[in-house]
């Protein structure tokens, strides 16, 4: 198994058995402490919270990258918050307080910046480490100089 099948099988594993099962003991606590109504009514405000916020931040989102494209700078910023929000909102509609805490990081601009960090960072070793596989060697031509003099 490759090292690239395996991190995709830890992320699959992290997805669909440790988050959920995270999501759900998280869901007891908070219903044992606030009682089940009140945690449902929280579950609900969360939700309304989350998409106002994701179509403010995404509208920001879009109408920066609008203005550097119009005015014809690279919008390197613009699509790593762009990103952010989408996945923000990917969290923030699965159920549960674990990934919309995680959701509303990743939306909210004060804590953006971070992220968008560790995203750059983590895009740019992926460019040089797929431009290093992928960029052919230089041609060697085995021979032998003669000095005609």
């Amino acid at each position: 198994m490759s090292r690239r099948s395996r991190r995709a099988a830890v992320l699959l594993f992290l997805a669909f058995v440790v988050m959920p099962i995270l999501e759900i003991v998280v869901l007891i606590q908070v219903g044992q402490a606030i009682g089940p109504w009140w945690t449902i009514l929280l579950l609900v405000l969360d939700s309304l919270v989350g998409a106002w916020l994701i179509k403010r931040e995404g509208r920001r989102a879009w109408l920066a990258l609008r203005e550097q494209v119009e005015t014809g700078r690279l919008p390197h910023r613009e699509l790593a918050d762009g990103a952010l929000v989408v996945l923000g909102g990917a969290f923030m509609l699965s159920p549960g307080f674990v990934t919309d805490a995680l959701g509303i990081l990743l939306i909210l601009p004060v804590t953006r910046p971070v992220f968008r960090r560790l995203l750059v960072s983590y895009a740019g070793r992926q460019v040089v480490r797929r431009a290093n596989d992928t960029r052919p060697g230089p041609t060697v031509v085995r021979g032998e100089v003669i000095d005609e003099q």
